[in-house]
């Protein structure tokens, strides 16, 4: 006897739907350079810095993160210059969105 697996309905987003994240006031982009393990990675921010910035507990096991990602960063109150948190994860549909408004020049 053959079990048969059942195929999961994908839903579609349409682009109306989807509310872009900019960054707010102590938030910077920035893209990941390099995955160090145990929960970090180093990101070249926009603002020039290049920081060793973790990925929170609520996004470990959700949000797959890969070098080359634009994220959304939180820098910490002390250290500003060398750490932060990681606040959000764009795909590449937002990706194409900060293009058009001119926001990620300062990272390419």
């Amino acid at each position: 006897m053959v079990r048969r697996r059942k195929k999961k309905k994908r839903r579609k987003i349409e682009e109306e739907e989807v509310k872009l994240r900019l960054p707010g006031e102590g938030e910077v982009l920035g893209i990941i350079d390099e995955m160090l393990g145990y929960d970090r990675v180093r990101v070249k921010c926009a603002d020039g810095y290049i920081r060793l910035c973790r990925i929170p507990g609520r996004m470990k096991k959700r949000v797959w993160m890969r070098v080359g990602d634009i994220v959304l960063v939180a820098p910490w109150d002390f250290q500003s210059d060398k750490r932060g948190d990681i606040v959000y994860r764009y795909t590449s549909g937002e990706v194409r969105e900060l293009e058009k408004m001119g926001l990620l020049k300062d990272l390419i």
